[in-house]
C-alpha cells in the first residue's frame, strides 16, 4: 500500500469514527468538524511514540497524559501538544455532535 493510499484509509476511518466530514483535498483541512479543523497524518513510525508512552508511563493515577514539543528558538505558544485518542475523546466528550455532516 502506498503512503497516499495509507493517508487516505486513515482519513476515511477516522471520519467515520469521529462523525466527520472527508475533505481530504490539498490545501484544506482533511476532516470538517464546527470546532476542530484536522490535519491527518499517518506514519509507519514516529519519533514522538516513545516520548507519549514515557509520558504515559510517569502519569500518575487519575491523571491524564499528554506531551508538549517545543522547538529550540520558537514561542512556547507554537509549542504542539499531543495526547491518545481515547483520552481526547474522554476529555472532550462525543465530538462527533459537532461535526459537520
Amino acid at each position: 500500500m502506498t503512503n497516499r493510499q495509507r493517508g487516505k484509509n486513515t482519513e476515511r476511518a477516522l471520519a467515520k469514527k469521529l462523525g466527520c466530514k472527508r475533505v481530504g483535498i490539498l490545501g484544506s483541512e482533511d476532516l470538517q468538524h464546527s470546532v476542530f479543523s484536522f490535519e491527518v497524518k499517518s506514519r509507519k513510525t514516529f519519533v514522538a511514540s516513545s516520548w507519549m508512552l514515557q509520558a504515559i508511563r510517569n502519569c500518575p493515577k487519575g491523571k491524564c497524559p499528554a506531551l508538549i514539543v517545543h522547538v529550540h528558538g520558537r514561542d512556547h505558544n507554537n509549542d504542539f501538544v499531543m495526547m491518545k485518542m481515547s483520552d481526547f475523546e474522554a476529555w472532550l466528550g462525543e465530538i462527533s455532535n459537532g461535526c459537520q455532516k
